[in-house]
């Protein structure tokens, strides 16, 4: 089902930036009883990359609406919301852009995450990489072809995610997940400055662990980092939290960290 503009349809304008430019941001949230889990820091993160991309958006109390009443309807599942420039003009000056797009679908929950909970995954390293950007990096902006190429490589081998570095070679995070990992009692995840989405389960994930006994390092590191690890857990607001259990030779049996934060991460 997809809600454009309050109305519903499933089909957008060919002349709306998203479709022509990819001129817009998205948030993907999972509903759980019927509540959009996190809602408030979907809804923010909307806005700051609405105030990165100078998107005039201010329908936020629609659009809450909205997503509570989709939610509600669903039960179970995922919800999207899309924001987009909207029409207007031609070529890339957004000058004659006046009423942005808000584009709202739901979706079943993914099956196959309660199996990667209980089993833990398995890992491998992408051949493509990420462009650093620092006017982009961090925010789920719309240009996801980097993302769609990289999941396009996983499905040719037999692994369940992707380590993803950037274009300078440092780790930064999976295809559709952040990474963290553990040495003794410090926890590291991979700083996100110049490249990646600073997702929302990961900056939940640190704000428990900052008021907790772990010690916690954003760091700029290569992938071997994780050779030294004692545990390596992955995230996203829908998983919202899963084990590694193997990265080539690597094989990981401690759930340490992992049963110290899932609790935390449930809806």
């Amino acid at each position: 089902m997809f809600l454009i503009n309050g109305c519903q349809q499933n089909t957008l304008a060919a002349a709306d930036r998203a479709t022509q430019f990819g001129d817009g941001c998205f948030t993907t949230a999972r509903i759980a009883t019927g509540r959009i889990a996190l809602l408030e820091a979907h809804v923010q993160r909307l806005r700051a990359a609405c105030e990165r991309l100078h998107i005039p958006f201010e329908s936020w109390d629609i659009l809450t609406t909205e997503m509570q009443q989709l939610a509600a309807a669903k039960g179970e599942g995922v919800l999207k919301v899309v924001l987009s420039r909207g029409g207007g003009g031609r070529g890339y000056s957004p000058t004659a852009c006046l009423t942005p797009t808000r584009m709202l679908s739901v979706s079943d929950y993914p099956a196959h995450f309660s199996r990667w909970r209980s089993e833990g995954i398995t890992l491998t390293l992408s051949p493509v990489r990420l462009g650093r950007n620092p006017h982009l990096a961090g925010i789920k902006h719309l240009n996801r072809l980097e993302q769609v190429l990289i999941r396009m490589h996983l499905e040719q081998t037999n692994a369940d995610e992707a380590l993803v570095l950037d274009s300078d070679g440092w780790l930064t995070e999976c295809c559709a997940a952040n990474i963290f990992w553990r040495q003794r009692q410090t926890v590291f995840t991979p700083q996100l400055e110049n490249a990646g989405v600073a997702g929302i389960m990961r900056q939940h994930c640190l704000n428990h662990l900052s008021a907790s006994p772990w010690r916690v390092r954003e760091v700029q590191c290569q992938e071997i980092a994780l050779a030294g690890a004692d545990e390596v857990i992955i995230c996203n607001a829908l998983m919202p939290l899963v084990p590694v259990r193997r990265w080539n030779e690597h094989v990981w049996s401690s759930r340490e960290l992992y049963h110290f934060l899932a609790p935390l991460c449930e809806p």
